[in-house]
């Protein structure tokens, strides 16, 4: 026992004696014993996340919607887990769909930060820790349980399952903020406190730290966050929220409780909701014990297959100064990119000329030149890093795509230095339009430009950022906010029955009718607010306990009309627009008199207008078969448009001029045939059983519209021998028999990026109009719908 304590005694002498480095190096070494025990790769994390709140708590888990938003023009990318689930939190749900069940909710999101408001492009290989593709665990209660069940459980994931040290977290709550008049959250502190978190380890910050807000305007609230100190054995309270690297938040959790109107006012939410994000590849870093999300078993094997490929050292983790030639970032930004580039292609975003198509070809190019200049890899090495799993038309893509850039880098470097060498010894800026040429002739991205600048230790290139191109706007309708939504569901606003906008036949002429629509008036928003009354002349959402228009959804244009009240038949109200939102149909009018809550009014559709939109409708769904029966089965649908002049389809792959004509051929058989259109409600579990269905990545209503062509519904769930038809889930209006089509000719097609390509159909007379210039005779079917234009 003496020899055990004077060798005890030795080893704290030789502590006391150690350097602070040594000391802090042991201290580190030490502290990391529990990821050893635990040893979570990052499958493992993830399904522990997943499972934690789905198996203890009640979760529905939910997959990951695609990188691409759906429906949601504000976003380039789904850049948080939270996006799938706006319409919740604005209350504009279809009440149909299975979302408006959602209570709980838990799930691992793709998301991309690139380009928008959120970008991290910029920092990504700068650091070890920024990326624009990475995956965003969360959990969500929609008016479920709030502040107390959600920091319990978070706190229980991290020091239980995960088995964090809880010396090793702070957590951050929000302070208040005096020109907002927000008061401090105390109850979230208090909470934290009861749970057991120290007092010097709970802080309070301000807006910019832990108020989060979804937008300019939308849902926001206070959030706490839970901060990891990588250090240990010590206090890092002055760390927190320092961009220190040795002190990183890993856990956002935010308290939805308010909504930022559009005057930048707060006015508390009608149902409180909680919505947690936590980034898989930082927590992952965490458990492993790695200072760098590069270090984990999410990067290492993509890093040492660049190395295999590349002619450069292998990755050594440095950063700033310390990383010579910038080679290690390099790495980080090949590896980072390559995965973005795959997801994002994968969902069906391709390289292209705006929007996130443009992001994406600035990801690859950058990609490109660090793959190419700094690592010195050979042309396809970019593409040969895609796992072996990935479809090859991902792989395609890049190769084509580098390829195509590489002979353009070159010529753009050897622009650049020649003009730096036109600007050596002088204090010029970096000519602007040297910049604009090298980005419209070239295809630099100018982010790019920047970075090859700065390389050359040139820091005043940005000048020639403020010339920025032009945006362009879309007109705006008259959404409601989910305040008013919420106020008419308190006041038990019925939602909008819109059934009779399917109620239509056809007449002893074989005219097809569509009945007026009698209706009452339950709502009118005007100004951002609902009112009683609307003077004339003003702009107003209407919305009717009935309807008999259609509001655009599905790539189908929303109907056109009017309105006259009763008692006052010669006044009409145009209808502008239509919409549909958490279950109600907003009617965007311009009163031609005063309109009051409780009027009567008699709705007529603009006939002509809904015809010709029910004719591009089922010729599209003919077009999407035509193309699968003479492409193949791998063909699928990138996006389409229903108006009333044209039909425009999107789909996957490269099609041929000769193909082309096979497919108008096969089209017009189908005209010609003058096959009955079947159209019926089906179960969505039911749906899954119907061979040969073709879906598109949207949330749908269940029941669920089938439309078929030329085969009853019930015939496709017992006969094994139906032949091949186009079988589509579809919302949208239709006609009875394909023969009312009268002809179709494809105007237009082109390959708008790598892998989508676009076509533009015309129908009825104006097809027989193309038609006879494009041949010289005459179309092969008369229309049977008389005296009009489709």
């Amino acid at each position: 026992m003496a020899a055990r304590i004077r060798f005890f005694k030795h080893r704290c002498n030789a502590l006391i004696n150690m350097n602070s480095t040594s000391v802090i190096a042991l201290r580190e070494c030490l502290s990391r014993s529990y990821h050893v025990q635990k040893d979570f790769s990052s499958k493992q994390v993830r399904k522990t996340f997943t499972d934690f709140f789905h198996e203890l708590y009640q979760h529905r888990i939910v997959k990951s919607s695609p990188v691409r938003p759906r429906g949601d023009t504000s976003l380039l990318f789904v850049n948080a887990g939270m996006n799938q689930f706006k319409p919740i939190f604005l209350g504009a749900a279809d009440p149909r769909s299975e979302m408006v069940t959602y209570r709980r909710v838990v799930n691992s999101q793709k998301c991309v930060r690139a380009g928008g408001k959120h970008n991290d492009l910029e920092d990504v290989g700068r650091d070890v820790y920024h990326h624009t593709f990475f995956e965003m665990l969360g959990n969500w209660s929609f008016g479920d349980y709030f502040k107390e069940e959600a920091c319990g459980m978070a706190w229980r994931l991290l020091t239980e399952e995960y088995r964090i040290p809880p010396e090793r977290l702070y957590v951050s709550y929000f302070a208040g903020d005096a020109i907002s008049g927000l008061p401090a959250d105390e109850e979230t502190r208090h909470i934290w406190l009861s749970i057991g978190v120290p007092a010097d380890h709970l802080l309070p910050f301000g807006m910019r730290d832990n108020f989060w807000e979804m937008g300019e305007t939308g849902p926001c609230g206070p959030c706490t966050e839970i901060h990891y100190d990588h250090i240990g054995g010590r206090n890092a309270a002055l760390l927190v929220n320092a961009d220190s690297p040795d002190v990183v938040e890993i856990w956002n959790l935010v308290f939805m409780q308010y909504n930022r109107e559009a005057d930048h006012s707060l006015r508390s939410l009608p149902h409180f909701s909680v919505d947690t994000g936590m980034g898989l590849e930082r927590l992952v870093s965490v458990l492993q014990g790695q200072r760098s999300n590069y270090d984990t078993d999410l990067f290492t094997p993509l890093l040492s297959a660049i190395q295999q490929c590349a002619n450069c050292p292998k990755y050594r983790g440095r950063t700033g100064e310390a990383d010579v030639g910038k080679v290690d970032m390099a790495y980080r930004v090949v590896a980072d990119h390559v995965r973005t580039l795959s997801v994002c292609i994968a969902d069906g975003v391709y390289p292209g000329m705006s929007g996130a198509e443009l992001v994406l070809r600035r990801i690859l190019r950058r990609a490109v030149r660090f793959s190419s200049e700094v690592l010195q890899a050979p042309e396809g090495s970019l593409a040969g890093l895609v796992p072996t799993v990935a479809h090859i038309l991902i792989m395609d893509v890049i190769n084509e795509n580098e390829a195509q850039f590489l002979s353009s880098l070159k010529q753009g470097r050897r622009v650049i230095d020649r003009t730096l060498q036109r600007l050596e010894g002088s204090n010029s800026v970096f000519p602007a339009p040297v910049a604009w040429s090298l980005h419209r002739n070239l295809g630099f991205p100018l982010d790019l430009i920047g970075l090859m600048l700065e390389e050359k230790g040139i820091a005043n290139w940005a000048s020639f950022k403020c010339h920025g191109l032009p945006d362009s706007g879309r007109e705006t309708l008259f959404h409601l906010d989910l305040h008013t939504l919420a106020q008419l569901q308190a006041d038990k606003v019925p939602q909008t029955d819109d059934f009779l906008k399917y109620h239509y036949s056809l007449g002893p002429d074989d005219k097809y009718v569509f009945q007026p629509c009698h209706a009452t008036v339950q709502a009118l928003y005007c100004g951002q607010a609902l009112v009683s009354e609307v003077a004339e002349g003003q702009r107003c959402g209407v919305v009717l306990d009935r309807t008999c228009f259609y509001a655009e959804q599905g790539g189908q244009s929303h109907d056109q009309g009017y309105f006259i009240k009763d008692g006052l038949q010669d006044v009409m109200y145009p209808v502008e627009a239509v919409h549909l939102a958490g279950g109600y149909v907003v009617h965007q009018v311009t009163t031609a008199d005063v309109l009051t809550k409780g009027d009567q009014v008699q709705l007529y559709v603009d006939e002509a207008q809904r015809l010709a939109c029910m004719v591009k409708h089922t010729a599209t769904h003919i077009l999407n078969f035509a193309l699968r029966q003479h492409l193949g089965p791998s063909v699928e649908q990138r996006g389409s448009h229903v108006a009333a002049d044209r039909l425009r389809f999107d789909f996957s792959v490269k099609v041929h001029t000769t193909q082309l004509q096979e497919i108008e051929k096969s089209i017009r058989n189908i005209i010609t045939e003058d096959s009955a259109v079947y159209i019926e409600e089906v179960s969505l579990a039911r749906v899954k059983d119907i061979p040969g269905l073709r879906t598109v990545e949207e949330v749908y209503p269940d029941p669920v519209r089938v439309v078929s062509v030329a085969v009853p519904i019930s015939d496709l769930f017992v006969s094994q021998t139906v032949r091949p038809t186009s079988v589509e889930l579809c919302c949208g209006t239709h006609l009875r028999r394909t023969g009312e089509i009268g002809d179709l000719v494809i105007v237009s097609e082109r390959q708008m990026v790598k892998g989508i390509s676009r076509i533009i159909a015309v129908t009825g007379d104006d097809a027989r109009q193309v038609g006879f210039i494009k041949t010289g005779k005459s179309p092969v079917k008369s229309c049977k719908i008389t005296g009009k234009s489709c």
